[in-house]
């Protein structure tokens, strides 16, 4: 049993952090797309993501409290978001986003929970990932029903188990390539997806973005993507695989002020870091070595647009600072 009372650890307050500056963000998202969705069968899974967004703020909150920790400034609805701006995404790319955005938040609380020692912090996660499995299977059925959601390759049934009998299963740079295996297929449908919902988003954050720095970024951000889709594609494509489809036409004309310069930084640069880690584990679970390579340009290529754009938030003003070990040298100067 624990003592009354246990410190965070690093790991904990992190997490906890992190998630706090989320779901502050998908607040502000969550608000605007809810005063402009017109499909009434999206409209109960968008007010559902926003009371999730809204209690898990709460219940942090409580914690942050309870340690005597500041919270975070994270964003606001005040701040950083129009709500009667005219639309600026389709429905369609909105049920996307709740589908695609549920899988990525289900991966991080399930390493947040992996992480988390004390058992207020372990329940919260716990619950988190309890609240968001039904949402994430409701999502999936409706773009079923809308005929929205392209499954990734069938793969053929074989006769019977096999081993690896060359060297050349590991090889593709010369030569006949063997035919992709079932991770690689998944790797690279599943980067093709989120690259894919990242070009709509630059491409709608691009046209309201009030800054010409900032718009000059995410048309950066946008011309990646869409390179990293098209490669994601060609390797499919050589394959005789299905491609997902894409989401440019699903952004509107709209220009007017819509989220915050800050926001669209915030959540551009923090698409990037998942992309990172995504690339890294796509590179690991794919044994032909061209795969490799190419993911390890693509990382390279993401690790510098993400540099900058790190850049023009400090320059802002517009980073928060995350939880930090003490700097003793600091301490020393102030004495």
């Amino acid at each position: 049993m624990e003592r009354d009372h246990v410190k965070l650890t690093s790991a904990e307050i992190t997490q906890l952090w992190t998630a706090y500056i989320n779901d502050s963000v998908l607040i502000c998202k969550f608000q605007y797309f809810s005063a402009k969705v017109k499909d009434e069968e999206i409209r109960p899974l968008i007010q559902q993501a926003l009371d999730l967004a809204q209690g898990n703020v709460k219940t942090l909150t409580e914690i942050f409290n309870k340690e005597n920790y500041p919270i975070p400034h994270g964003f606001k609805l005040d701040e950083d978001v129009d709500v009667s701006a005219p639309s600026l995404y389709s429905d369609s790319y909105v049920l996307n986003y709740l589908h695609l955005g549920a899988q990525i938040a289900l991966q991080t609380y399930s390493i947040s929970l992996s992480l988390a020692v004390r058992a207020d912090v372990y329940s919260y996660f716990n619950e988190c990932i309890s609240q968001l499995t039904p949402f994430l299977r409701e999502t999936k059925e409706l773009l079923l029903s809308k005929g929205l959601y392209i499954r990734s390759p069938y793969l053929p049934t074989p006769e019977n188990y096999d081993f690896v009998k060359s060297q050349s299963f590991l090889t593709g740079y010369f030569g006949e390539r063997r035919p992709l295996v079932g991770t690689e297929i998944i790797n690279l449908y599943s980067n093709f997806q989120r690259n894919a919902l990242g070009v709509a988003t630059m491409i709608g954050f691009s046209q309201v973005a009030k800054s010409k720095e900032v718009r000059k970024y995410l048309v950066r951000g946008k011309e990646i993507a869409s390179k990293h889709c098209e490669i994601f594609g060609s390797i499919m494509r050589e394959d005789d695989l299905s491609v997902p489809i894409t989401m440019d036409t699903e952004v509107t004309e709209s220009t007017a002020y819509t989220f915050s310069d800050k926001l669209m930084m915030f959540y551009s640069t923090a698409l990037i870091a998942l992309s990172v880690g995504y690339y890294g584990s796509s590179m690991a679970m794919s044994p032909r070595r061209d795969l490799g390579v190419k993911y390890s340009r693509l990382v390279l290529e993401i690790l510098k647009y993400a540099e900058d754009g790190a850049n023009i938030m400090i320059k802002n003003g517009w980073m928060e600072e995350p939880p930090r070990a003490l700097d003793r040298d600091e301490l020393v100067k102030k004495k």
